[in-house]
């Protein structure tokens, strides 16, 4: 992937690679997500680690990340004995792509406002630039 505005809006861009591009998100996490989207119930770390046959930690920082983004939700289930472990699902579809969308927004917003700036910048330069003989 290029780093350039120009080389990411030219290149072919999957659903996945735009959450990268928006999250930082890396492959890891879109295997991870995968799984999550793939299984009937939600999943502890260790069965993620296990399904994604990573190292607990590993597996874990990857949860943290898409947790962080908004893609998984973290539910609490209590022991009677009063512990608990947390599990992961994937945030609804709809939710993450509204989200996706108030940021594209933002963006886009912000953008307008530094072309803007950026036009009157230079108008006012030239303007206000000797004439060359």
């Amino acid at each position: 992937m290029g780093n350039s505005m120009i080389e990411h809006l030219r290149q072919d861009m999957e659903c996945e690679g735009l959450l990268e591009c928006f999250y930082g998100l890396k492959p890891l996490d879109r295997e991870v997500f995968g799984v999550l989207v793939d299984a009937v119930d939600p999943l502890t770390v260790d069965e993620v680690a296990e399904a994604v046959d990573r190292e607990r930690s590993t597996a874990y920082r990857s949860v943290r990340r898409l947790h962080d983004a908004g893609f998984v939700e973290q539910d609490q289930v209590n022991y009677d004995s009063g512990s608990y472990y947390h599990v992961y699902s994937p945030t609804p579809a709809e939710e993450v792509a509204d989200d996706l969308q108030r940021t594209l927004n933002d963006w886009y917003a912000e953008m307008g406002q530094l072309i803007a700036e950026f036009e009157r910048k230079y108008e006012d330069a030239a303007t206000t630039s000797p004439a060359e003989p």
